[in-house]
């Protein structure tokens, strides 16, 4: 008599649903448009506390060989030498001025992730009600840090993270300056309770949460070289004029990903004083590469 049942199959079915799923949660990143404000929650890691946020640099360049948009995440990120960094130290300390102007295409990023309950998106609104990504950069930062640990700290603090009626939400407000995105009248919001939102329902917003460590497919120093080799020097040997260091990678994650879904907050890897204050889009991000080539 077989001992093979019913809920095995099931579990058997379950299972092969799952590995079909995407497996890291790019996709989870929300998704802001000029013009819109959006309402979060920010919701905090409970298991572990010291992973509600996960801060990170990238790089970012329109290939030289393809056209494409290629970014990858720093090794800098976890403390380790990064090849793309030394490269453009060096074009920066002895390449020609060709050299360097070609170099400045390259965008290095610094942005920061935390896991958010949705109260509004008014362009996606199936979000609403769901556990996202919100990934930021400098603007918004600055306005969370404020909340926990700056002059706003003793009437916000711990409340920006409460799922209760004490909570405080996130008002994202995308605006237009000078046709770049800018979050600079982003705020917290009066205390209040998440509509719908019961006691049952804070424990499951609070188990949703996102691995923010494992959003992002890490490259390796060796992947970054060939990155670097293929999309800017357009050859598959290794340039003199590029590093050869090993960089030893830390995370977990050792797989490659070239799309980061970079579509906002982009920082210029020179200052420029026309864009510091705000934030950029991929379509500005391309205006500023071709400038740079003509």
């Amino acid at each position: 008599m077989s001992t093979f049942t019913t809920s095995m199959f099931a579990s058997i079915k379950g299972a092969l649903q799952k590995d079909n799923k995407p497996a890291n949660a790019v996709s989870d990143i929300l998704r802001f448009t000029k013009g819109n404000s959006y309402v979060v929650r920010l919701v905090p890691n409970v298991s572990n506390p010291e992973k509600t946020f996960f801060h990170f640099y990238s790089h970012g360049w329109e290939s030289f060989a393809t056209g494409q948009y290629i970014s990858a995440v720093s090794p800098q990120t976890f403390g380790e030498r990064d090849p793309i960094a030394e490269f453009r130290y060096k074009v920066n300390r002895t390449g020609t001025e060709d050299d360097k102007n070609k170099a400045k295409s390259i965008i290095r990023s610094e942005k920061w992730l935390v896991n958010a309950y949705v109260v509004d998106d008014p362009i996606n609104p199936e979000n609403n009600g769901k556990v996202k990504i919100l990934r930021y950069g400098k603007q918004l930062h600055n306005i969370i840090m404020s909340a926990i640990e700056g002059e706003d700290a003793q009437e916000l603090g711990p409340r920006i993270f409460d799922l209760t009626e004490v909570g405080c939400s996130l008002r994202v407000k995308v605006e237009d300056q000078g046709g770049y995105p800018t979050y600079v009248s982003s705020k917290f919001l009066m205390p209040g309770a998440l509509p719908g939102v019961t006691d049952g329902a804070r424990s499951k917003i609070e188990q949703d949460v996102i691995d923010l460590d494992q959003v992002f497919k890490i490259k390796s120093s060796d992947e970054l070289q060939e990155l670097l080799n293929e999309h800017y020097h357009c050859t598959d040997s290794t340039p003199v004029q590029a590093t050869q260091q090993p960089v030893t990678q830390t995370t977990a994650a050792d797989t490659t990903k070239v799309d980061l879904g970079e579509d906002v907050d982009m920082t210029p890897s020179s200052p420029q004083p026309a864009t510091e204050d705000v934030d950029l889009d991929d379509d500005k991000i391309k205006e500023l590469l071709q400038g740079l080539d003509e």
